[in-house]
């Protein structure tokens, strides 16, 4: 099969390249130079509106150094906080969980903090030698510190979320939906391989220590293979742990270094939700197991993982995993890349839960109705794994809890319609 024809029967092939599209981000520590430059440059700046009401610089200068140095134990605040929901996640929820660590507001705020600090310190020392300075200057510093109050209150508020079970879950959730919706939305391209029968010309393998490819930049790809007059299939999803020599990709058609290809990957020690969207039921499965440990042995917080589990399997994804390919812009395929199924997303989801619920009974019984829902929901071709798990449910029940399962199938014969 001729790999442009695999494309033009693709849904939306342009589209697959705003679905791996490199998020640009300002990371923590350009943006901490950014306010710090902020600062000083209003530090240097403010002193000089000689405009209004004036104030004795002596006091002022004071107050300036005292208030710049007494935000510095903001930062203490900022770090105390993340340390703490840190701690609590990892040990309450799962270690993989990174949302509160990674949300933009605890770095903003630490930055703007840092920025505020830089301003008075500037500015007292600007006004040190003159005898008086305007009232804008003291105000100055009054609203930023305002501003930091307010964004130490938001970043509380989602301190508190971040160790609630219910926000954590909803966070989950949001995220996976983003991610099915967006990676799966203009259909995933041909399910065979688009590139086999071209000609092979080169593996590229991971030349590194182990890592987890994290982003995919299709951009950067797709610029280098239509340079080359390549095509790019790899071979690896993000998520996947990378081991030294594992094959990440293969070239074929033209010749493209294996560097081109490295410079596309993004890697990192752990799994981001980017472009990751068995991340969300990893997360909702470890949650779901911690809770299921003897150690824990609460069911309730199980249940409610399955309930968001729930609801990420009824989004529409293929069952079997394919590949989603990316096109130039003359329409010449360029990448492709490979997605997980459906099937994928059940067997993170459902299969280290059901033996752990074995000694649950309300784990039991919500893992049999999510299963039956789910069956009677349709999946076409992925029936017949709900089948088998749901009937490793019932046997689970069957040996534990025999008359559980009896009034069960009582109450199924007595409201066949789920009435």
């Amino acid at each position: 099969m001729n790999a442009l024809a695999a494309v033009g029967r693709g849904a939306s092939v342009r589209t697959g390249r705003a679905a791996f599209r490199r998020r640009r981000r300002l990371r923590a520590g350009l943006l901490q130079l950014v306010f710090i430059a902020v600062g000083l440059g209003l530090g240097l700046l403010v002193p000089e509106f000689t405009r209004g009401p004036v104030l004795p610089s002596r006091p002022v200068s004071e107050m300036l150094l005292a208030t710049g140095f007494g935000v510095l134990g903001a930062a203490t605040v900022i770090f105390s906080v993340l340390f703490l929901v840190v701690q609590w996640a990892a040990t309450t929820f799962t270690p993989r969980l990174t949302l509160f660590r990674d949300a933009p507001i605890v770095w903003r705020t630490f930055a703007f903090a840092v920025g505020t600090t830089v301003f008075c310190a500037t500015a007292a020392l600007t006004i040190a030698n003159r005898d008086k300075v305007s009232v804008v200057v003291p105000i100055g510093a009054g609203v930023l510190l305002l501003l930091l109050l307010m964004l130490l209150r938001n970043l509380l508020l989602q301190a508190v979320a971040a160790i609630q079970l219910a926000p954590v879950l909803s966070s989950i959730s949001e995220r996976g939906r983003h991610n099915l919706d967006v990676l799966y939305a203009s259909g995933p391209g041909d399910p065979g391989d688009p590139a086999a029968p071209d000609r092979l010309r080169s593996t590229v393998g991971w030349p590194k220590a182990g890592t987890v490819l994290q982003r995919v930049d299709v951009g950067l790809l797709a610029g280098a293979a239509r340079a080359a007059n390549a095509v790019v299939v790899l071979r690896v999803t993000p998520g996947t742990t990378l081991q030294h020599g594992t094959t990440v990709a293969e070239v074929y058609d033209g010749e493209l270094p294996a560097s081109a290809v490295l410079r596309g990957l993004e890697t990192g020690a752990e799994r981001v939700f980017d472009q990751d969207p068995g991340l969300a039921f990893r997360l909702l499965a470890d949650i779901a197991l911690r809770a299921l440990s003897p150690a824990v042995n609460d069911p309730a917080t199980a249940v409610q993982a399955l309930d968001a589990m729930e609801d990420l399997l009824r989004r529409p994804v293929p069952a079997r995993a394919r590949p989603r390919v990316v096109a130039d812009r003359t329409g010449t395929l360029r990448v492709v890349v490979p997605l997980p199924g459906w099937e994928d997303f059940l067997r993170t989801a459902l299969d280290d839960v059901i033996p752990a619920a074995r000694n649950s009974p309300m784990v039991l019984i919500r893992l049999r109705t999510l299963l039956q829902d789910l069956r009677d929901a349709g999946h076409g071709r992925a029936e017949a794994p709900l089948t088998r798990r749901l009937a490793w449910v019932d046997e689970e029940l069957g040996a534990r809890f025999s008359r559980l399962r009896d009034a069960l199938a009582e109450e199924l014969e007595e409201h066949p319609d789920g009435g």
